[in-house]
């Protein structure tokens, strides 16, 4: 199996889709120099907001127990190109200028609640911008597609994603392919 297919069989697994400019930053890990920008502090600590927002602590942990801002930054800095650096750099301006128009502060220092509301706000121009009729190949990623595929990717591949999330057998014994699953349940792990 290759790289590429591999990538794509684990978001099958996650439930989504990798957009074309993850899956090339994922196969390839050929970037930019560092951005300075992504590596502030108050940076990180947006992206973890913004992460946790999308993956909360429940009874399971939630992406800043991952430390899923790290894995971003890591990300961003060591596979994607300098435009998708910007592209991502400009959406977090976006989503805390949002939150300054709505809600008359800054993403962190709003509610949870308010948190979850601008995202799914901003999830819905995703999508809008997605589907739009006038599309081009070669139109820059959405913003938020990073965040949500980074959030998700390096949540279920953590330590606390892969073995708390998700049921996980360290060593696996033999193959079952038809195991019975009750609504509830967690998932497995790969």
């Amino acid at each position: 199996m290759h790289r590429r297919e591999a990538i794509r069989n684990v978001a099958i697994l996650l439930g989504t889709a990798i957009s074309a400019s993850t899956l090339s930053a994922l196969e390839s890990c050929t970037s930019a120099p560092k951005n300075y920008e992504l590596n502030k502090p108050e940076t990180k600590s947006l992206l973890a907001e913004i992460a946790e927002t999308i993956i909360p602590k429940t009874n399971t942990p939630g992406a800043k127990d991952a430390k899923v801002e790290d894995f971003i930054i890591t990300m961003m800095n060591d596979c994607y190109k300098k435009e998708d650096q910007q592209t991502f750099l400009e959406g977090l301006k976006k989503i805390d200028e949002a939150s300054r128009q709505q809600f008359k502060k800054g993403f962190m220092d709003i509610t949870p609640e308010q948190r979850t509301e601008l995202l799914t706000k901003v999830e819905q121009e995703r999508v809008d911008y997605n589907k739009r009729k006038d599309k081009k190949e070669g139109d820059p990623t959405h913003y938020f597609q990073y965040l949500k595929e980074l959030t998700l990717l390096g949540y279920f591949t953590s330590e606390p994603g892969a073995t708390k999330a998700l049921r996980y057998v360290a060593v696996p014994g033999k193959y079952e392919g038809c195991i019975p699953y009750t609504k509830g349940e967690k998932a497995w792990a790969v």
